[in-house]
């Protein structure tokens, strides 16, 4: 999931929410509003963000000449530290060793996310880290990306490489269900890849071509009633809900344009997913196999980035302002938005929790 530019082409995908006849809510009714947003500024890209949720940590890396790791009070958004010299699209920590990772080019950096001095510099070969997501199952980092090797594992209290995985294609976000399967969404394949995370071997892949389904994205599980949530932005944004033991099917609904980041709350039973035209999609289980769009909440464009927080079951989400669309702008991509240059100084987090 890379910084691209995005902008305003919302016609179709609105067209399809009103034909589509499902059972939701809007966002004036639905449980969630955007109750703060904090506007932090500075420079650089954004892509992948986390959180430290045992010690109260949002992690925002910026990537670019301008950008910056910075650490954010993850109760109250207020700056808990940076490190500036470490400029990536993606960063995670070890809330037990307090290490930190950054998927920075062309070698990844370990950092300390107490004292943020930079620990090291990992060599992991000919891949363009991108992706990346911690699992606690063994305490390994897993680092996408859209080259071979397509994950590079890494141990997260030694940063150690221990090992590669094959996926057979580009890898977008991953998951865990915390017992030792890895699930990866392969961008350029319509499939599913499903990993061992102790072996580091694929054990099979869901094929997932029969929707005709392109440029797979976000990824997400409720690993207790093995259920994948597998979003894709062509040829119409959309989330696929799978049964996470073989890859069956469930049900399908529309997203929005530039459907990015996901993530699913146990606490609450929805998977959330975060869209560029700047759309918060709730899909509430209410059941392994019912499921229902919830809310489509507003946000801001751009904001296609989310985490959870499941100990106050928010979820932030970030996006810069952007001036007007400059007049020679080239056509949109399909399945991507448009928007004039961000504003300086406009970068906002934006904490979303239920009313």
């Amino acid at each position: 999931m890379r910084s691209w530019c995005l902008g305003f082409v919302l016609a179709a995908a609105t067209a399809m929410w009103a034909s589509a006849g499902l059972a939701q809510k809007d966002a004036a009714t639905g449980p969630y509003k955007v109750i703060k947003t904090v506007k932090v500024g500075g420079e650089g890209s954004f892509d992948y963000i986390s959180a430290d949720v045992e010690n109260r940590l949002l992690v925002m890396p910026r990537g670019g000449t301008m950008g910056g790791l910075t650490l954010y009070n993850l109760d109250t958004l207020a700056p808990a530290g940076t490190i500036e010299s470490v400029k990536s699209g993606g960063a995670v920590i070890d809330p037990k060793t307090h290490h930190g990772f950054s998927t920075t080019r062309p070698m990844m950096t370990m950092w300390d996310a107490k004292t943020l001095q930079v620990i090291k510099m990992i060599d992991v070969g000919a891949a363009r880290p991108d992706g990346i997501m911690f699992d606690p199952y063994n305490e390994r980092v897993w680092v996408g990306s859209h080259t071979p090797p397509y994950m590079t594992v890494i141990d997260a209290k030694e940063g150690t490489v221990v090992g590669t995985v094959d996926i057979g294609g580009q890898a977008e976000q991953a998951t865990s269900d915390g017992k030792g399967t890895v699930y990866v969404n392969v961008m350029d394949k319509a499939n599913v890849a499903v990993i061992d995370a102790k072996r580091l071997t694929v054990t099979k892949h869901y094929d997932l071509s029969s929707k005709k389904v392109e440029w797979g994205t976000g990824l997400s599980v409720d690993a207790k009633n093995h259920v994948l949530f597998a979003y894709y932005r062509l040829p119409e944004p959309q989330v696929l809900i799978l049964n996470a033991d073989n890859g069956n099917i469930i049900t399908t609904f529309p997203t929005d344009l530039n459907v990015d980041t996901a993530g699913f709350n146990p606490n609450t039973m929805e998977a959330i997913a975060t869209a560029g035209a700047g759309t918060l999609v709730i899909v509430k289980e209410k059941s392994p196999t019912s499921f229902e769009v919830e809310q489509r909440l507003k946000t801001m464009p751009g904001a296609r980035n989310m985490v959870v927080d499941t100990k106050t079951n928010h979820v932030i989400t970030n996006a810069f302002e952007y001036g007007p669309l400059p007049a020679n702008a080239p056509p949109p991509t399909p399945g991507r938005m448009q928007t004039g240059p961000p504003l300086p100084g406009s970068f906002t987090l934006m904490m979303i929790g239920r009313q």
